[in-house]
Formats: C-alpha cells, structure tokens, sequence
C-alpha cells in the first residue's frame, strides 16, 4: 500500500470533483456557438466542403483554447453551431444561453454578453473583454478657417489679462523711468502713449526706448521673459490650428440625437435594442443592421439623408468595426454600463471557478495582446485617439504663474521706488513749520513727482552740455555775426597761399567751441 502513488481523478485530475463529473476522452463537452453573418473575427463557423469537417475559429475560441492550457486537467469538447438545418441561426443570443439551462449543450463560447436577466438561468465566467455600451459616430474636420483663427490659440480671459498686465507693465516702467529719463518725459499724452508703446513693442522686442533705472531694468528682465513664453506658445498653438487635422466627432451624447430625434443603428436580435427604448427613443427612430457595409453606408448618408447619427453597440464589437473604418468614425462612450464578454456554463457547474481563474491568467499576459492584434487589425492609416482634436486654447491656468511672478516683481519694485522718493521728499509732509495743509504738501509731492530727478546721473552728466549750448546761443543772437572762419577752415583755404590771416585770440577762443555744443 505505501507504493500507491496520488489519486488520478477522469480527466488526469489530481483534485476531488465538488458532486459533478469532469468529462473524461470518452465524454466531451458539447459547447454551442452563435452563428454570425458579420463580425465573424469574433466566431467563424466554415465547412471543408470535400471532407464535411467543421472547423470554428474567432477570437473568442482563441482565448477560450488558451484559458484549456492553463487548467489542470484536460477537458475535452466538441463545437457545436447554434443554427437550424439550412445553417442560419436560430435565435438570438437570449434563445443560445437558454439552451445551457434546458440541458441541450454543456456550454456556450462565443460574444456573449453577461446580463444578470441571463444569469438567472446560467453561470457565466469572470469577463475576458472590456466592458460597457459605446456608440460610433463620424468625424469631421473642423480645421479653423475663419478670418478670426488668430484669437483661437488663447482664451478670452488669457487675452484680457494679458492685455492688463501689458499696460501695467508700461505704467510701472513709467513711473520709474520718467523723472530720469528723456524718453519718458513731454506732455502728458506724449508721456502716455510712449508708456504703452514701449510696453506692447516688447511683444516683437522691438522698443528702442532706453531704461536707465536698474529697478525698470529688473522688471523689464522679467516681462520680457513672460512675453517670450506666451509668443512662443501662441506661435505653436496657431501652427496647430492652421496646419493639423483637426478631427471631431458630430456627436458626443447621446441625449444630444433623442433631441434633435435623429436616427440610431443597433445590431440585429442585440440586447441593446431594449437599452435604446429604455432611453426613450422611438422604434422609427431605430435602424438594425448586421453587416459592417450597410453600416457603414448608413453612417455616411447621415441621419438627415436616410441614414443613421450613431450607432450602438458592445466595446467589443465597436473596436472590431473601428480596426477596419477608423479614419472615418470615432468612438464615444461608455454610455452604458455592462460586464462584457464570458462563457457560459450551467448553473452551480465547478467549472465556472477554474475557467475564470484561467481567464485571469490569460487576461492579464502578454498572449491577450497577441490575441487582440491578430483578430483586430487596424488599417495603416488609422489616427491614434490623441490625434483626434488635439489642439486647444491655451487657458489662464497654463500661464497664472508667469502672471504672478511678474506682478510680484512689479508691485515690488514700484515699494522700493515709493519708499526711495518718500525718504527724500518726505520731510515736506512732517514739516510742523509750514502753514499749509497736507493736501497742499501732498501736491508740492506730486509736483516734484513730475519733475526731472536733477540729482540722477542723467541729468549730471548733462548740466555742462546745457551750459555750452547757452553760451552758444549768447553768440548767435550777438549783433556783430561776421565772424572769421576757424583756423581749421582758414588754414584749408590757405594750403595753396603764401600769406596766413591769424585771427584775433578773442575771436579764435570763440570760434574753437563746437556747432553742437558738445565738449
């Protein structure tokens, strides 16, 4: 007794059957598939017409033939079409997973869809597709092309405070530059439009306005940033705009086609039909279909034309249609929720567990992929999703920290100067001796506010060009104007004669400042 080796259940099983029998090579599962016209990537029923075999393939088989490999124990089965005698089908998927309850087949494989009216009757496995209802709508190219597509790469509330925090900018540079600064100085709307033009010109960098604070420069250093940033950004955003494909769905709720009553497609005897009603649409609103062709034919005409806005069905199924139309439609949803595909066995069978625990294992590999690829071919020249509109506005919250440096930087400046002018002004505020009131030391403040900033080096450097420039005007308003010719001009027109007319010192010490006035 000590050499028996571990029990061998039917089937080479090694565990104790839970009260059914695992079929054995003498008794094979009989396992119903649906009979499809169309969408046949998922169950293929073909006939060798010489030796009369049947050979069934999809992509449902495949994953059900690799959830058998990584069960323990072998189980045989044999296919068998859910049709009647002529080879159509014969009924819809309903009528397919009743047979498993009356006992007519062992199984059912295939795109069945886990419903809880059906799991009244049946057990299904763990799903092995993604889940929910999805509609496909087409796609159309709304590529901008309007005389208005410049406003576009931004939006309005970007545009507004963009706009503001140009004229800020320009205010802020003014009130730093203008008491030193030549270019910042004149009339009050010559002032003004300098301090806006030099503020907007940065958008090009184009202003050829000098600043001589370094607090201005320390503002300008960070505008100049901001403003390269949004250029470069809106340069790109308009690129898009003007020169990718913009592709859009003519839909994108489905609540939209019940409004507006246009015409929705449904798979032929699919479940979806009574999702549709539920919803509230009409039965003359409601067009079934069961091949890709007419599909896509009715998808083309529109609703307007006799055909159709969307059509609804399974993820499943709307991958399958989009791997061979997708540079024409587009996918929206889920709209509804479901649970995808399973298999189906009978109630309370102890296959359920271990089939869905192979599905598991097959599901989250690398041969689901593999699987997925080779039945869902894609065409060549399919668009990726994030291709599909791509382009949008750029918004306020892209750039709000950009704003709220350079604003910093601004309102900092413009405390530095104020505190900077109070320190020497201040004491006309605080002067106990003066009689006059403070809103009149106040405007003896902004006065001085608009007056030039002697004590710049600006000014300094220039005080000694005014007064040669005054001297030189003394001159030219004297009543004697016949003055000699410099010794310079002199000497040139004497080059060729012998005698030299020296002027007086007075006269020469006169004629030896400069036109301009300059040292």
């Amino acid at each position: 007794m000590r050499n028996l080796g571990p029990i061998k259940w039917p089937g080479n099983s090694l565990s104790v059957p839970r009260g059914w029998e695992i079929p054995t090579n003498g008794k094979k599962l009989i396992i119903g598939v649906p009979v499809k016209i169309d969408f046949t990537e998922f169950v293929k029923i073909s006939k060798d017409p010489k030796t009369g075999t049947m050979d069934v393939t999809g992509f449902c088989i495949d994953v059900f033939h690799a959830a058998l490999k990584v069960l323990p124990y072998a189980l045989p089965y044999e296919f068998t079409p859910f049709s009647n005698p002529d080879g159509t089908s014969a009924g819809n998927y309903n009528d397919l997973v009743y047979q498993v309850y009356l006992g007519k087949f062992d199984a059912v494989v295939g795109d069945t869809t886990i419903r809880a009216n059906r799991s009244l009757y049946v057990d299904f496995t763990m799903p092995y597709t993604e889940s929910g209802v999805v509609m496909v709508v087409p796609i159309i190219d709304r590529t901008s092309k309007n005389a208005w597509v410049f406003l576009k790469p931004l939006t309005w509330d970007l545009w507004l405070t963009t706009f503001c925090f140009f004229l800020f900018t320009g205010f802020v540079v003014w009130v730093l530059e203008h008491r030193i600064n030549e270019d910042f100085r004149g009339p009050p709307s010559h002032q003004f439009g300098t301090s806006v033009w030099f503020s907007f010109s940065t958008m090009v960098f184009s202003h050829k306005e000098n600043v001589i604070s370094n607090l201005a420069r320390f503002v300008m250093i960070i505008w100049v940033f901001v403003v390269l940033i949004l250029t470069q950004s809106y340069t790109a955003n308009l690129a898009s705009l003007l020169t990718v494909q913009q592709l859009k769905p003519t839909v994108v709720d489905i609540k939209d086609l019940l409004r507006k009553g246009d015409n929705v497609g449904y798979a032929k005897n699919a479940y979806v039909y009574g999702l549709l009603k539920e919803v509230g649409f009409k039965d003359s609103n409601l067009k079934d279909f069961r091949t890709m062709e007419a599909l896509d034919e009715a998808l083309s005409k529109g609703s307007a034309n006799g055909g159709i806005a969307a059509f609804v069905d399974e993820t499943p199924t709307m991958k399958l249609f989009l791997a061979k139309y997708c540079s024409k439609y587009t996918m929206i949803g889920p709209i509804f929720k479901t649970e995808g595909f399973g298999f189906v066995f009978p109630k309370r069978s102890p296959l359920v567990h271990y089939v869905s625990q192979a599905i598991l294992a097959v599901t989250e590999g690398e041969q689901m992929m593999s699987i997925e690829s080779k039945w869902f071919k894609k065409e060549s020249n399919c668009q990726s999703s994030s291709q599909l509109g791509s382009s949008n506005s750029l918004g306020l919250d892209s750039f709000w920290g950009l704003f709220l440096i350079a604003g910093v930087a601004s309102i900092f400046a413009l405390i530095i100067f104020v505190a900077s002018f109070l320190f020497e002004n201040g004491h006309l505020l605080i002067n106990s001796d003066s009689e006059a009131s403070t809103s009149e030391r106040i405007g003896v403040l902004f006065k001085i506010f608009n007056q030039k900033d002697l004590n710049s080096r600006t000014f300094k450097s220039s005080q000694p060009r005014d007064r040669i420039t005054d001297a030189r005007d003394e001159v030219n308003i004297s009543p004697n104007n016949n003055w000699p010719e410099s010794p310079f001009s002199y000497n040139n027109h004497s080059n060729g004669n012998s005698e030299q007319h020296i002027p007086p010192p007075g006269q020469a010490a006169l004629e030896s400042v400069p036109r301009h006035g300059f040292l």
